[in-house]
């Protein structure tokens, strides 16, 4: 009798031993389960998208700091455009010419026509054509380029080389223009000028040799519209307005970043809405 009540005994505490293993199995799974499912609104689709908006918006903020920093540029330009014109000295110092750029300067000299060159093709008010650039040999001896202005197509080849006695002209201090990846290499063996090439172009008036300095002014036209569109029609090179024609395009970019970074913003904010919801409508395992 005492041998089959200790066998189910043993029987029986071995089953209590099951059950609660059994239990804590299921326990475990369910919490596991459920930590899962908690969490399961993560992904990487969800990660990336919230990279996104903090990188947009960086950028954002860097086009806003650019922004200012050229609205102050633009500002300073047009201050030196408004002040009076200065004599330009007999020897430019070169390391100070970017700090008189768009400074208006009084140039007196004769046109050299001999090494007159033709830099285009360009385009104004619809008309296809060159701007006309000569050596000014001025009384002192020294010798600038001058950018004198637009010319139409029709007349650049024939271009009727103008004044022999001396001239005075009004002018703006410039640097070389910025080329870029589309812009082909100047050719000036075959009279081609694509870009402003300050030195190039001096050293093709003469250079050093012939005391030209690489100094480079474009000419400013102070007439009206009409004695433009006159200028036009008689191959006469038109000048440039006195204006500051520095590009500004930040603010443009400022608008689309933030936008981008609150479009971003807005799309990761609804998808993690999305899948909260979806994972508490989830049941738990039973």
């Amino acid at each position: 009798m005492l041998p089959r009540l200790a066998a189910s005994r043993a029987r029986w505490r071995n089953t209590i031993i099951q059950t609660r293993r059994w239990l804590h199995s299921e326990d475990s799974q369910a919490a596991q389960s459920y930590t899962a499912r908690k969490n399961s609104w993560y992904s990487p689709t969800i990660l990336v998208l919230g990279f996104i908006p903090i990188f947009t918006f960086a950028l954002g903020t860097w086009q806003m700091q650019r922004l200012q920093w050229k609205i102050a540029l633009i500002d300073e330009l047009q201050e030196k455009l408004q002040r009076e014109p200065i004599l330009l000295p007999k020897r430019v110092n070169l390391s100070v010419v970017p700090e008189f750029v768009y400074r208006r300067v009084l140039l007196r000299g004769r046109w050299d026509h001999k090494h007159f060159m033709l830099l285009g093709p360009r385009v104004r008010e619809g008309v296809h054509g060159y701007h006309v650039v000569t050596p000014l040999v001025r009384s002192d001896g020294s010798t600038v380029l001058v950018d004198r202005g637009f010319i139409a197509k029709e007349f650049a080849e024939s271009f009727a080389r103008g004044e022999e006695s001396e001239v005075e002209i009004l002018g703006m201090l410039r640097t070389s223009h910025t080329r870029n990846s589309f812009t082909p290499d100047n050719k000036p063996g075959e009279g081609m000028w694509y870009w402003a090439d300050v030195d190039a172009m001096a050293d093709y008036a003469g250079g050093e040799a012939d005391n030209v300095q690489p100094v480079f002014v474009e000419q400013i036209y102070e007439g009206h519209s009409g004695d433009a569109a006159s200028c036009l029609s008689k191959g006469i090179p038109l000048g440039r307005a006195a204006s500051v024609d520095v590009r500004n395009a930040h603010l443009s970019y400022v608008i689309t970043w933030y936008s981008l970074s609150a479009f971003t913003t807005a799309m990761l904010a609804g998808l993690v809405m999305k899948r909260r919801a979806q994972n508490r409508a989830r049941p738990l395992p039973r």
